[in-house]
Parts: structure tokens; C-alpha cells; sequence
């Protein structure tokens, strides 16, 4: 049957704007942004964890499943996204989420798949391993009192609310193991257009340009990442091993594994008085507070910012396109492979590296490679 309202320009968006109001219409793109760039990296951390999590327990001598219990905390527009991120971008298998909301009803789709979908806060926070809260700033309070107490102190609560503060949330909960992504915007030519590209989270984190433009510490699209969401993330890592029981040299080996670098070293997670404690690689790190470790400067705060000197310009993550992972982040390119540098039209050619295969390095940040595992790239110009 033919669609007579194909192309109809006046039922298009814009067509009821006001002028006053069209001055408005970049907020669109701005929600759109927040949106995808915000479940990209929710999705990213996970997998971080989850591999983690498969490394720690082979450590262990476990045989069971490697997985995390993913919870979500509200079935609106955000929550639905990063569900089916999380399902299709990253693996996740159906029976390892639950998502619980006012409106369980709703969730039909995510039912069939096999998700289960109910209204229980405080049955929610006791199984998850990872906890993404999606609701309403206005909602948020009565959620934290029904789930504070019983979130195990090795759950990691990652907060999509961006009006309540990170300090305030953590009183709400009671709770230092929260990550909480703070975005900031900036001017940019391209705010209007990368974001709107596509209707889906998971259809955008499958266009290259989309990819680029949300990857942390290089956003683009008028969107910047804190980067002390990188901190964050690295010391749940971390806390993981420590709640294992990990001693502190199986955790800098597990994690430098995870990343294929030496980079870590005891005084890349914890001060040198700390540090000059932890001489028994069997003893553990120090548990580390998420809250601080987003809120004050620390030594992992000057590993991602240092300055461009000698050995590293910064942390760069960077999309898998090849696979379809994004953002598999860390190879670390030291000094000795600085003669196998080499320009290619507006490609840096990277090869040499041990292990690996040739990496091109597009100069606006944007790396692709054929590698499946985690990585992040210390880049040297």
C-alpha cells in the first residue's frame, strides 16, 4: 500500500518549531549524544569487567561460568538502549540481566528474549554484580533507599542520572563503589549531525564516524568525557582482584594481561607510601574508593593525563570496526618501535609491535585494528 505520508515535511519534527524555538532544535542532537556516547562507555566498562572477571577466576582455579550479573534500574528510553546494547554490543546472554521497573509490562520484547523483567529494587540490587541506574533524577532517592543496604560492597553501581551529583549519590547509597560518567559540552560545527545519524545505540556503534566521534579522552561532536571516568574504571578492575582475595602481583599481571603492557606497576594504582608497603606480592591492594578516585587527583589521575613528553602522549581508545567490538582499548608502543613509524597518506603505520600485527592509526585518534582483545594505546609522536 503506498504511504502518502512519505517525505510529508510538515509532519517532520521541525515543521511545528517556532523561530525562537529552532534556535533550540541542537538540544536534540546534544540528548542523542549523551545517549550513545553514554552506553558506549557503559558497555565498554562491562566488558573490561567481564574479562577481568574470566582472568581472575581461571587464577583461582574456578571452573565455573565467567560472568557478571548485569542489573538495570529503569525501563524508559535510556534503560531499554543500554539493555540491548549491552545484549548486542556486548554478548551479554539474556539470563544474565534483569531489569527492574515500574512498568515490567512494557518490557515484552526483552521478556521473550528471555530477560527477566520486574518491579523489585531491593531483589535487583541483591543479585546484580554491576548496577546501572536509569531513572529520573526525581525517582532517584526513593531508588537509593530501597537498594543501599543491600548492595554487596563488590557491586559496581554505574549511574546514567546526570543531575544528581556523584557526592550525593554516594550518600543516598551509602555505597563508595559508584561510577558516575560526567559529560561536558563543548563548541563544535558537528553537534547537529554525528549524533542524529542514526535512530538505535546499537545501529551507531556501528558506524565508524559515530564510533570515533564518542570514543573517551578524544570525543568529538561537541561532547568531552571526564577523564577521570578512565581512573574510575581501571580501579573497579582493581577492586575486583582485591575482593577475589588476588594477591597484589597476580593483580598487576592479570591487568597489565589484560591490557598487553608492563605499564602498571604498584605506584600506578596507589602513592609511594602505599606502595612501599606492598613488598609480598602476596599481599593485597588496598581497597580503593570510586568516589575518590572521581573526585581527587591520584596516580592513575597523572598516568592518563601526563604530559606529552618522552614516552606517551596519552590514553587513546579506539574502535574495533573489523569484529565489531569498539573501543578495545590498550597496546602500549614504546620507544624502541619509534623507527617503525611511518606516515602513510593520513595513516600512521605502526608495525613491529611483539605479537601483533600491523595497527594504522588514523591522526584524528581513531585506530583500527584487528585484535579482539582489550587494549589501550600509549601513543609516541
Amino acid at each position: 500500500m503506498l504511504d502518502l505520508t512519505v517525505n510529508l515535511s510538515s509532519l517532520g519534527f521541525e515543521a511545528g518549531v517556532s523561530e525562537d524555538e529552532k534556535e533550540l532544535v541542537f538540544l536534540r542532537s546534544r540528548s542523542a549524544g549523551l545517549t550513545v556516547g553514554g552506553c558506549a562507555h557503559a558497555v565498554f566498562a562491562y566488558k573490561l569487567l567481564r574479562v577481568l572477571r574470566k582472568k581472575v577466576n581461571a587464577e583461582n582455579g574456578c571452573a565455573a561460568e565467567a560472568h557478571l550479573c548485569v542489573g538495570v534500574v529503569g525501563g524508559g528510553l535510556v534503560g531499554k538502549q543500554l539493555a540491548t546494547a549491552l545484549l548486542r554490543a556486548a554478548s551479554l546472554k539474556p539470563r544474565h540481566i534483569n531489569i527492574s521497573t515500574r512498568r515490567p509490562e512494557t518490557l515484552g520484547e526483552y521478556s521473550n528474549m528471555g530477560v527477566e523483567c520486574y518491579f523489585d529494587n531491593i531483589r535487583l540490587a541483591k543479585w546484580a554484580d554491576m548496577l546501572f541506574l536509569c531513572v529520573l533524577p526525581s525517582q532517584l532517592a526513593q531508588v537509593c533507599t530501597d537498594i543501599g543496604c543491600h548492595l554487596s560492597s563488590g557491586c559496581l553501581v554505574y549511574s546514567f542520572t546526570s543531575a544528581v551529583p556523584l557526592n550525593r549519590l554516594a550518600v543516598l547509597l551509602d555505597h563508595s563503589s559508584v561510577i558516575k560518567p560526567r559529560y561536558e559540552f563543548v563548541a563544535c560545527n558537528d553537534v547537529n549531525r554525528i549524533w542524529l545519524l542514526h535512530n538505535q545505540v546499537t545501529a551507531a556503534l556501528q558506524d565508524e564516524e559515530v564510533i570515533s566521534a564518542s570514543a573517551p579522552l578524544s570525543m568529538n561532536g561537541g561532547l568531552f568525557l571526564d577523564q577521570r571516568w578512565v581512573s574510575a574504571v581501571l580501579y573497579s578492575l582493581l577492586n575486583m582482584c582485591t575482593a577475589q582475595k588476588l594477591g597484589s602481583g597476580k593483580t598487576l599481571r592479570l591487568i597489565n594481561g589484560l591490557f598487553e603492557t608492563n605499564t602498571f606497576t604498584y605506584h600506578s594504582f596507589v602513592n609511594s607510601p602505599s606502595a612501599s608497603d606492598l613488598n609480598n606480592p602476596d599481599d593485597l591492594f588496598p581497597w580503593i574508593s570510586l568516589l575518590d578516585a572521581q573526585t581527587k587527583d591520584t596516580p592513575l589521575t597523572d598516568l592518563v593525563s601526563r604530559d606529552k613528553g618522552s614516552h606517551l602522549i596519552s590514553m587513546h581508545f579506539f574502535p574495533n570496526c573489523i569484529c565489531g567490538d569498539f573501543y578495545c582499548v590498550v597496546v602500549c608502543v614504546w620507544q624502541p618501535f619509534r623507527k617503525d613509524f611511518t606516515l602513510q597518506n593520513t595513516y600512521l603505520e605502526i608495525s613491529g609491535l611483539p605479537g601483533r600485527q600491523t595497527l594504522f592509526v588514523r591522526q584524528h585518534c581513531c585506530i583500527y585494528s584487528i585484535a579482539r582483545s582489550p587494549q589501550i594505546l600509549f601513543l609516541i609522536f
